[in-house]
């Protein structure tokens, strides 16, 4: 299976300088390369550029300072963005060109295969990088031994921090997915409840209040001051800490969120949002954005394949207003947080509703066995059993499993 594992690096004044340079040099040959396939009749393949590399060094001597392999990977990099430019217009979205890269926008060069190794030097671990040197790393957590590190991509963060993300290859048998699993959960996400699950649990959203009033007048202060003074850029450099703030703690909730159900179930079935397309709509799009589903989704579906679990993803037409009892549809606004059911007399939170039609939708499309037992009979007795964002938080997936567990044998 094929892992990204992110570490700090920490390098010195001399050595910062040079990765400043290597980055520098790279973008301009991506903006050399995409001038030379704009200007041709025919987009030639990508290793006949490459193999044009030595010939460009002959006259271009910053070549020469910079590994091969991050070249080809620079040529590599401006063919993957045509290549997706080309499958949006394929996909009827109306696009322009490739632009060339401002340094704002180039931050990271590549080390494919070869030209990295990881050293320890006088006890402590170091990122040694052809042409460049050995960069101290902080190895917050141990590669696996059986792993292969196929390639180093090296970054600088708005922050000004440098980041190294190993791709690695790990030798490790995929769990087989249960025939028949026993342990099934459907999810309901929302914006002031995250997820609400079929066994009554609901947890509650992030709050980044507080941490979204220190990025305002962070941005407020920038809107101040002189662009491009010496204050300025002091004052961006805050603005981007506030911002990397916001997002490493939104991850590391959906982290923990997401392998707790990996983990705990056989099965996860979950609504397959057009998270882009919410965003998009008027109305409360901050907290759309905010919510991050898309991420969400993605981090469950890899985590559940190495588990072993199901994922599914259904879709989440009329999931809210279809009751779980007999299929009978019937309009809620959102103001409305109660389903009641007027064909059945079937009642139930609106989230808790929502999660039984998921779960329903789920074992119906992969096809797989499992004693059902009818919404009607759990969902009336079971009282929700809230968790706070903030727990999951700080305390991991343990609060989840100790709430789950204190509410089934309630």
């Amino acid at each position: 299976m094929h892992y990204n594992y992110k570490y700090r690096l920490n390098p010195s004044e001399r050595l910062t300088e040079t990765l400043l340079y290597h980055v520098d040099t790279c973008r301009q040959l991506y903006n050399h390369v995409l001038y030379k396939l704009n200007k041709s009749d025919e987009i030639p393949a990508r290793y006949e550029v490459q193999d044009t590399l030595p010939a460009l060094k002959a006259w271009w001597d910053d070549l020469t300072d910079i590994h091969s392999k991050v070249l080809q990977m620079v040529v590599k990099r401006v063919y993957d963005n045509l290549s997706t430019l080309k499958a949006q217009k394929e996909n009827g979205r109306a696009v322009g060109m490739l632009k060339w890269k401002p340094p704002r926008e180039y931050r990271s060069l590549t080390y494919n295969q070869s030209g990295f190794e990881l050293k320890n030097t006088s006890g402590r671990p170091t990122l040694w990088l052809s042409k460049i040197g050995e960069i101290p790393i902080h190895l917050h957590r141990d590669i696996p031994e059986d792993a292969t590190i196929k390639q180093v991509t090296v970054k600088q963060e708005p922050t000004g921090e440098w980041f190294a993300t190993f791709g690695i290859d790990v030798d490790e048998t995929t769990p087989e997915k249960p025939v028949n699993p026993e342990k099934c959960v459907g999810i309901d996400v929302g914006i002031l409840t995250y997820a609400h699950d079929t066994d009554g649990t609901a947890v509650g959203s992030l709050d980044l209040f507080d941490e979204r009033e220190r990025l305002e007048r962070a941005q407020r202060d920038l809107s101040r001051k002189e662009h491009g003074s010496a204050n300025w850029e002091k004052q961006r450099q805050i603005v981007a800490e506030r911002h990397a703030q916001l997002k490493r703690k939104r991850r590391d909730f959906l982290h923990k969120l997401s392998n707790y159900y990996a983990t705990e179930y056989d099965l996860v079935a979950v609504e397959d949002l057009d998270a882009k397309g919410l965003v998009e709509l008027p109305g409360n799009s901050r907290n759309r954005a905010g919510a991050a589903w898309g991420t969400f989704l993605r981090l469950f579906e890899y985590k559940c394949e190495r588990q072993g679990t199901h994922f599914v993803a259904v879709n989440p037409r009329g999931t809210t207003k279809e009751c779980a009892s007999c299929g009978v549809e019937t309009d809620k606004p959102l103001w409305v947080r109660e389903h009641s059911c007027p064909s059945c007399g079937f009642e139930a939170d609106r989230d808790a509703n929502a999660a039984w039609n998921i779960l329903s939708r789920g074992l119906e499309d992969i096809g797989v066995g499992h004693s059902e037992i009818a919404p009607v009979e759990t969902a009336l007795p079971v009282d929700t059993d809230s968790v706070s964002a903030k727990g999951v938080l700080e305390a991991g997936s343990p609060c989840l499993k100790e709430r789950t567990a204190s509410a089934v044998s309630e």
